[in-house]
């Protein structure tokens, strides 16, 4: 007699459903923001982290929270604030008196989801007790090594930089986002909606997850194999070599960046519900993915660093399909 599959054996989705779903499920509590919704989902598809940009209010943490329950994992927040400790964030070992041990009691960076509110307030030092995790998916508390769960997705917000208590990002840190997006006011029917009881909150407690951690891990390692031609894949390289020879940039895309873009672009493919990457892909999130890791004449800019990209994106050459 033949047992019956157990659901961890069974055959899994395909990424595209799964992405799917995922944007149903999120856009149903994020109203009239489709574009940052999917943008959100190319980061978590991806396998890096986000960062969103905009005004209190805006719907920033119930994005963070809407894809924490699509999901079906865990969920975790830190309210960064000038005197946050980079303990409040990684945990703290306890010491018992009974047992005469210490024992780690992990922080809120131990979740699948976890929000990272205004981290442009919290000071450099507690900004880099987040480098190790978002980069290596662990973090060390007093000399021992601890993993984070998997899948781990790190979703930051930052209020417009110039706001009254905030600190620059490093560029060490803007690096290890996937992606940047602004969240701004919704439409003014989409707003109505939330009026109506139709999104926001509402839809958030009403929300199931339509995946699971363990099929979100194999979906995202799916997507880092869709297929890219290698001439899509020699575009990724010429807008990351143009971006090193514009006249105002000072320093151009990283390595880590051209391979952050190609993730980025598989993820997005898979979104649009494509099992390839066309150039189209690629034009669609270069700004998101490349405009935070460069250096312009000023500084670091975000917004005119989107402009740069987009120009660049313009200028090159594209293979044809």
């Amino acid at each position: 007699m033949q047992l019956p599959q157990s659901a961890d054996a069974a055959a899994p989705r395909d990424p595209r459903a799964v992405a799917s779903e995922l944007f149903d499920a999120v856009a149903s509590a994020v109203r009239g923001a489709p574009e940052t919704v999917r943008l959100a989902l190319v980061a978590l598809l991806s396998g890096g982290h986000l960062l969103v940009e905009g005004m209190p209010g805006t719907g920033k943490t119930l994005l963070a929270k809407s894809m924490a329950a699509a999901i079906g994992g865990r969920f975790g927040r830190v309210q960064c604030t000038p005197d946050l400790l980079p303990a409040d964030v990684t945990g703290t070992s306890v010491y018992g008196p009974a047992t005469g041990l210490w024992d780690f009691r992990p922080g809120p960076i131990f979740n699948n989801v976890v929000l990272v509110d205004e981290v442009n307030r919290a000071s450099p030092r507690t900004q880099a007790a987040l480098l190790e995790p978002m980069e290596e998916r662990q973090a060390t508390v007093d000399g021992a090594t601890h993993q984070l769960p998997e899948p781990f997705f790190l979703v930051a917000t930052q209020n417009p930089f110039g706001s009254a208590g905030t600190f620059p990002l490093p560029e060490s840190q803007l690096d290890r986002f996937a992606l940047v997006c602004t969240l701004g006011l919704p439409g003014r029917p989409a707003e109505r909606e939330i009026l109506d009881g139709e999104g926001g909150i509402e839809a958030l407690d009403a929300l199931s997850p339509v995946t699971s951690p363990a099929e979100l891990c194999a979906t995202i390692g799916a997507v880092h194999a869709v297929h890219c031609a290698h001439t899509v894949r020699d575009y990724v390289l010429d807008v990351a070599d143009a971006t090193r020879s514009h006249p105002g940039i000072v320093i151009g895309a990283s390595p880590r960046a051209s391979l952050g873009l190609l993730r980025a672009a598989q993820a997005h493919a898979t979104v649009m519900g494509r099992d390839f990457v066309s150039p189209d892909d690629v034009k669609q999130v270069a700004p998101a993915t490349l405009a935070h890791r460069l250096v312009l004449a000023h500084g670091i800019d975000i917004h005119a660093g989107w402009l740069a990209v987009g120009e660049i994106v313009g200028s090159v050459e594209s293979p044809r399909p």
